[in-house]
């Protein structure tokens, strides 16, 4: 019961499907292209898909001192 094409209706509204800021090659069905290219362009903390800041595996889970 998912979503097979994409909505694009009203930016901001339930009209419109999200946008996919992952990889393009694993962008799931009923998504939207992103506006940018995340491949390329750098987010706030200035990483990209293909280099983000990550030295070990560890990185990925919340480091001492940090919240949420």
């Amino acid at each position: 019961m998912g979503i097979d094409k994409p909505k694009d209706g009203a930016p901001g509204t339930t009209d419109q499907s999200p946008r996919w800021e992952g990889p393009q090659e694993n962008i799931p069905p009923g998504y939207l292209p992103a506006k940018d290219d995340p491949d390329r362009a750098k987010d706030a903390n200035g990483e990209t898909n293909s280099d983000p800041e990550v030295k070990k595996v560890s990185d990925g889970r919340k480091q001492k001192g940090e919240k949420g």
